[in-house]
């Protein structure tokens, strides 16, 4: 059955809080917990890929319209890890804040499926520690910063130039206005 009213009704999410499973390196008890929760991760990327192909939807891949339902996944590490999917795939060296690892490219043809897999975020918690100082935002809000601009990438949003970033940012500030935070 064709989806026509343009909205993904279920999201498969593989969801990884590495933090749960490593020695505690870092001292996670001030901090909200709930961008460490499946539930909050499942129904953000919900609302985000509803809002996209809703409102936004000339701006992604065709391969996205009409779906019933989508899967992907989101990992929060530690430096190391994003080190070294860093240097691996990308071959640069070091650790970044988020990494996105599409499945498909806009050129791929798979509009025969009612479903689809948009592939892998990662966020280095270290470094949305270290970027929240920095920019003087709470932890939250920078992983969600972090999270919308990596699942726009698996989406196919790019930022070659400052005036594709400015747009890139815009949705970004868009999407995560659309949240509502307990």
């Amino acid at each position: 059955m064709i989806n026509q009213n343009n909205s993904i009704e279920y999201i498969e999410l593989v969801f990884k809080n590495s933090y749960e499973i490593m020695p505690n390196k870092l001292n996670l008890n001030a901090f909200k917990q709930f961008i460490f929760k499946y539930d909050f991760w499942e129904n953000t990327f919900l609302i985000w890929i509803n809002i996209l192909l809703n409102e936004f939807n000339q701006f992604l891949p065709n391969y996205l319209l009409n779906k019933n339902s989508c899967s992907l996944s989101f990992e929060i590490v530690d430096d190391l890890k994003i080190s070294d999917l860093n240097k691996k795939w990308l071959n640069k060296l070091g650790p970044t804040d988020v990494l996105s690892f599409p499945i498909l490219s806009k050129e791929d043809s798979v509009n025969y499926l009612t479903s689809i897999e948009f592939g892998d975020i990662f966020i280095s918690l270290e470094m949305a520690i270290k970027q929240s100082i920095e920019y003087n935002t709470s932890l939250e809000q920078e992983v969600i910063w972090l999270a919308s601009h990596g699942f726009l990438h698996l989406l196919g949003w790019d930022h070659k130039n400052q005036s594709q970033l400015e747009n890139m940012i815009k949705v970004q500030e868009y999407l995560i206005s659309k949240l509502i935070f307990e």
